[in-house]
């Protein structure tokens, strides 16, 4: 029986983040009414689609935003090796990211300060404690 059983939706994996939101008890219960009557499947159904929703009216400027500011959109990760060929050529980054950027857990501080000028990341960064630290008065 189970194998036949399908997820209509597939979970999120380590894609995503959780974030807490403050809503009124009216507003929460006009999410609860809808979930109830069957529009959508539960609170974060509702919350996720009107995000979408959202960032689908806004993508014109959005778009333009990320040409202007120059950003990286998605995922992008720097290894060790990445950071190491920079410092061989003797540059420095300027990482701008819309969505994840993550640097690889065996990144030391050093490695970071020497090879990254500046750091704006509008999503979610992945660092160590360590290189976050290190990288803190770079950050915009």
């Amino acid at each position: 029986m189970a194998e036949n059983v399908y997820p209509i939706r597939p979970r999120p994996s380590g894609d995503s983040e959780k974030i807490t939101i403050n809503l009124g008890y009216v507003d929460l219960g006009h999410v609860d009414l809808l979930v109830q009557d069957g529009f959508y499947a539960n609170r974060t159904d509702f919350i996720r689609t009107a995000i979408r929703n959202q960032i689908d009216r806004h993508a014109d400027a959005a778009k333009q935003a990320v040409v202007r500011k120059r950003l990286d959109l998605g995922l992008r990760h720097y290894s060790r090796a990445d950071l190491e060929a920079v410092l061989a050529a003797g540059e420095q980054l300027e990482i701008r990211v819309l969505g994840l950027a993550s640097i690889a857990p065996d990144v030391t501080p050093e490695l970071a300060r020497a090879t990254i000028a500046s750091l704006s990341v509008l999503g979610s960064l992945q660092a160590s404690a360590a290189v976050k630290a290190a990288l803190a008065d770079r950050m915009t």
